[in-house]
């Protein structure tokens, strides 16, 4: 077990490990640290505490020290000359007539980089961009192109829920989010009611992914022969959250055709379906699925 403790650089960034020596370090406490950028502002989002050595990306670097009044106005200052970067670059963009979306840029603590960050449809040749930026701000520029999502996290905004944007304001990491994700939930896919204004498949598609997953897994398919107490019948319908299966029956105890609910604990399965017979979501139209395809991220 390592002793470290948690970093932000960003409201809603990556949670990042450092040693936290022999600081007396509590959450919202600011550091200064060293990193790959060069040394940044951090904020305490993690007290100190042990993990894995799995879970450490190595080398682990320590706290350089906790942040002085004068490193807190240095901070200031640098989110204050990053906006008139910004507005610097918005023009220079302009003049050399490139089609690119400026999202967003930031000063590493030091100074030492100016980076912005831009979103487009392809490549852009922005060599004579820099030379430019280079020569008024006197520092190393990076230009880095972001993805849509990126782009929705760095902006904010209200979701459909009506709730801030889970990316901008608390999820500090993407994950994977599949159409098979919306399909074992029952959604719709309609591609206008399952994705985000970043026009990428829901983020929170993935929260509750996990225990539809568990759920299905005991639960028969569609098209199912299963024994209940009143006979043996065809599955035509499940209702995952509630463990419930819909049973159509086919002359036994119970009259051909009859249909009743039966809680999972309560059936038997005799023989599993591998088909779809058109009553689930698996059976898109091809022109729908590739459509929803380019949702996923």
């Amino acid at each position: 077990m390592t002793k470290v403790v948690g970093i932000r650089f960003k409201k809603a960034g990556k949670i990042y490990y450092f040693d936290p020596l022999d600081f007396d370090l509590k959450v919202n406490d600011k550091v200064i640290v060293e990193t790959a950028r060069g040394f940044e502002y951090g904020n305490v989002v993690v007290g100190i505490k042990e993990v894995e050595e799995s879970q450490i990306v190595h080398p682990l670097k320590p706290i350089v020290r906790i942040a002085t009044d004068e490193d807190k106005a240095i901070n200031k200052e640098n989110k204050e000359k990053s906006k008139e970067a910004f507005d610097i670059c918005i023009e220079k963009i302009k003049k050399h007539n490139l089609d690119m979306n400026l999202i967003d840029c930031e000063y590493t603590f030091d100074r030492n980089k100016l980076i912005f960050y831009f979103t487009a449809e392809g490549r852009i040749d922005f060599r004579e961009l820099v030379k430019d930026l280079a020569s008024i701000f006197k520092t190393r520029i990076e230009l880095r192109q972001i993805g849509v999502r990126d782009e929705a996290k760095s902006i904010g905004g209200l979701g459909p829920c009506g709730v801030s944007l889970c990316c901008s304001t608390w999820l500090g990491d993407f994950q994977p989010v599949s159409i098979k994700m919306a399909k074992d939930q029952e959604l719709s896919l309609n591609p206008t009611k399952i994705s985000g204004i970043c026009g990428r498949l829901f983020c929170c598609l993935k929260y509750e992914h996990q225990t539809y997953s568990d759920i299905l897994e005991n639960m028969p398919p569609v098209n199912s022969i299963v024994q209940t107490p009143d006979g043996q019948g065809k599955v035509i319908d499940i209702y995952t959250l509630e463990e419930k299966v819909k049973v159509q029956f086919e002359g036994t105890e119970k009259k051909e055709g009859d249909i009743k609910d039966y809680k999972l604990e309560d059936i038997k399965i005799i023989k599993k379906s591998n088909e779809c017979g058109g009553c689930c979501k698996d059976n898109l139209d091809k022109e729908l699925e590739e459509e929803l395809k380019k949702l996923e991220d």
